[in-house]
């Protein structure tokens, strides 16, 4: 009754898909419930609009945007925030949550905000993903006022470890990993922390030169006693000899994380730094390293990270399905990169909006792909260009066809009429509407007018009846065959869907060829899609 009442009519495939979705154990049964669901459904097409309207169901109301909360000791103007993506693979949602809290403060107090690639792990940075994130960043809408590279300061970093091991603040550690984390755990300073400031940089200068990579890191002196386990004697810098996609082989030590974001967020003038919540116990680790290099302070605030539902936000996910061929690329449609999304046609201020109606919260958020949908679907609505589309073909003639092509506009409520649709040689219909339609039916061709069934041949009728199915057809002999590409959640139950990406043959009307690639369209009565070639489009929601 609900997609009658939305629609204006329902198909008996319509109904038995939504039947046996709500009740597997009908399945077998399906060939003997088709008589029943045929008269249901004749039954449900013959009443009227008014009656109809009952059975409609109250639209979901929309989610509301929600406004960031003011930041601490924040000077309008003097606002300074920073989004410090590693290059190690393509930004997805994720990243756009935080890439927009960071954007969005810093014009909230008309500051400034920094991207700054956070380049210091040679091991998984390509200068393939150092493009990627201008690429999507610069789509999403997001201006920066100062690009750089953490890399960019590895000699100020090398400069800044020294003097920690000057004021007995650092010291190189040699013991093996098993009994770092063994100490650790036992709250014990290791032997190596007893080093004086002169030993320590005589073995800081064999780690830039002579130790072997796994050998030798340098630890700063935290807490081994702290409850806050990250101030236990951390990494401040570790041996690495891959090549940097930059630097090359000219360093062979590299700050970890909790040394350079210390560091480069003071000397960059960042007021307020904003991390996900993973990082929350290293806030205290952050300023500490701050204060023993004599460092101004930054606002630390922590915020969730953000999923979608069956969706794959990890690149430590990502990454297998690429590797065993299971995705295509970054841009794979199932995927939540931004790349992903933009070639499924989602608009960034769909993202944008989506993100900031989350809020700014600690609570981890994994939300339902329908909630981005609704805000998507509200801007490409009006901007959408109406087209037919058809599955499994079945061809009608009709006997007393206009003369003249049908002309159709493109948008709602627009003038011109640049759809023309030849139907002199007869039309195709989709299958599905063809199965559930049958002799002496009356059926409404959108766009061309009310029609009668007579032995596989369509009569035209005069008036508008209502309560009757509405069908979108294509011309028999102009229409073209395109591949609708239909992604689908990627992850099951945590396991991969393999049929997660489904590929179907269609007919559509030939104003397709003549829409730049790359438009927004909505294929009546099927759903938003993004054109992307001559012969493919990817569909985006319904």
């Amino acid at each position: 009754m609900s997609n009658a009442a939305i629609h204006g009519s329902t198909t008996t495939a319509i109904v038995m898909a939504k039947l046996l979705g709500a009740r597997p154990d009908l399945r077998q049964k399906a060939k003997s419930l088709k008589p029943l669901i045929d008269d249901i459904v004749k039954e449900v097409n013959g009443m009227s609009e008014d009656d109809l309207k009952r059975y409609k169901p109250a639209p979901k109301p929309k989610p509301q945007q929600s406004h960031l909360p003011p930041l601490p000791d924040a000077k309008q103007g003097g606002v300074v925030t920073r989004f410090p993506p590693e290059p190690n693979g393509y930004p997805h949602i994720g990243h756009a949550k935080a890439a927009i809290i960071n954007y969005e403060y810093a014009r909230m107090y008309g500051g400034r905000i920094i991207l700054r690639m956070d380049d210091t792990n040679p091991t998984a940075e390509r200068l393939e993903f150092y493009a990627a994130i201008k690429v999507d960043l610069e789509w999403l809408g997001i201006k920066f006022d100062m690009i750089k590279n953490t890399s960019d300061d590895m000699e100020l970093l090398h400069q800044q470890a020294a003097r920690l091991i000057h004021q007995n603040e650092a010291y190189v550690c040699k013991c093996k990993r098993t009994q770092i984390s063994e100490n650790r755990r036992a709250m014990r300073a290791c032997g190596c922390s007893a080093a004086t400031p002169e030993k320590t940089h005589s073995e800081w200068v064999n780690m830039q030169k002579k130790y072997k990579p796994g050998t030798a890191i340098l630890r700063y002196r935290g807490d081994m006693t702290s409850a806050n386990t990250t101030m236990r004697d951390p990494i401040l810098f570790r041996i690495i000899e891959e090549r940097h996609p930059l630097l090359g082989t000219k360093y062979r030590t590299w700050p970890s994380y909790d040394l350079e974001v210390s560091i480069e967020d003071s000397i960059d003038g960042i007021t307020h730094a904003f991390r996900s919540k993973e990082y929350e116990m290293r806030k205290e680790l952050y300023h500490a390293i701050q204060d023993s290099l004599g460092l101004r302070r930054s606002h630390m605030a922590v915020f969730s990270r953000l999923a979608l539902q069956n969706m794959p936000v990890s690149k430590r996910l990502i990454r297998p399905l690429l590797d065993r061929g299971q995705i295509g690329g970054y841009d794979d449609p199932r995927l939540p990169t931004l790349a992903g999304l933009r070639r499924r046609g989602i608009q960034p201020e769909a993202i944008r909006k989506f993100v900031l109606s989350l809020g700014f919260t600690k609570s981890d958020t994994t939300a339902p792909f329908a909630t981005l949908e609704a805000y998507n679907r509200s801007i490409i609505d009006p901007v959408s260009i109406r087209l037919h589309l058809v599955q499994n073909p079945v061809r009608f003639d009709i006997q007393n066809a206009p003369h003249e092509p049908i002309r159709l506009a493109a948008l709602p409520e627009a003038d011109e009429t640049p759809r023309v649709l030849n139907v002199s040689n007869g039309i195709l219909i989709d299958g599905a509407d063809a199965e559930a339609i049958h002799d002496g039916d009356r059926i409404h061709l959108i766009g061309m007018g009310d029609a009668i069934i007579l032995n596989r041949t369509l009569q035209m009728a005069s008036g508008k009846q209502s309560g009757i199915p509405r069908i979108q057809w294509v011309p028999a002999n102009e229409s073209v065959e395109i591949l609708l590409l239909i992604p689908e959640p990627p992850f099951r139950d945590d396991t991969f869907d393999d049929n997660s990406l489904k590929v179907v043959t269609c007919m559509v009307e030939p104003h397709y060829t003549d829409i730049p690639d790359y438009s927004m369209i909505q294929f009546v009565r099927f759903g938003y899609a993004r054109k992307e070639s001559r012969r493919q489009a990817i569909f985006t929601h319904k």
